[in-house]
């Protein structure tokens, strides 16, 4: 099990999607080959291609890996066993860790959504679920959150949430490009707390 909660297949394929992710995270879907890919697990490129005959096909699993993530938060959530605050706070917790070690420096989905215009029409479809079920966990938490008092906001939930996921994505660009984790740290711990009354 992965520390984000996923569980990591640790045989040949796992360590093929493991291996796109880093190269993905760092040089986007464009600037990756299954040469690469290869190269980093320490197989042939045919290898590669057994298990995933197109580019597309791992850059898919890469993204599905990722929202099986947010899945299993969200059962986590409903579940009743974290709170609503927590549950914000973990996942920012989370991006925090994984910018500050280099595990992560920036969303892998996010890396792709950028290069959406010229992706593969499964790969985008793939990047749009993952954020289609992360804007609605960050609304079922903001909702609840709202209802035991843990957050105040005027607008309708998904609103904030899509506000909220902008000032995540915009802390890590920033923590990025600046080479600075703890401005991602800064950025998104204020942006909580104008959410706490």
């Amino acid at each position: 099990m992965d520390r984000d909660g996923t569980r990591t297949d640790t045989g040949t394929t796992g360590r093929i999607v493991d291996a796109a992710r880093q190269l993905i995270t760092l040089r986007g879907y464009n600037g990756f080959s299954f040469a690469d890919v290869a190269d980093a697990v320490g197989i042939r490129k045919a290898s590669v291609h057994h298990h995933f005959p197109a580019k597309a096909d791992l850059a898919v699993a890469v993204v599905e890996q990722s929202r099986s993530t947010i899945g299993a938060r969200a059962l986590e959530f409903e579940s009743g066993a974290v709170g609503a605050l927590a549950a914000l706070h973990g996942y920012t917790a989370f991006w925090e860790r994984c910018i500050a070690d280099g595990s992560a420096s920036f969303c892998l989905a996010a890396v792709l959504a950028a290069e959406a215009p010229s992706l593969p029409p499964a790969v985008t479809a793939a990047v749009r679920a993952h954020f289609v079920d992360l804007m609605a966990w960050l609304t079922a938490v903001l909702s609840l959150g709202r209802r035991q008092g843990a957050f105040a906001f005027a607008d309708a939930p998904e609103d904030e949430a899509e506000r909220f996921m902008a000032a995540v994505y915009g802390a890590m660009l920033s923590a990025r490009v600046f080479d600075d984790p703890a401005r991602f740290q800064r950025m998104v711990r204020a942006f909580v707390r104008r959410l706490v009354p």
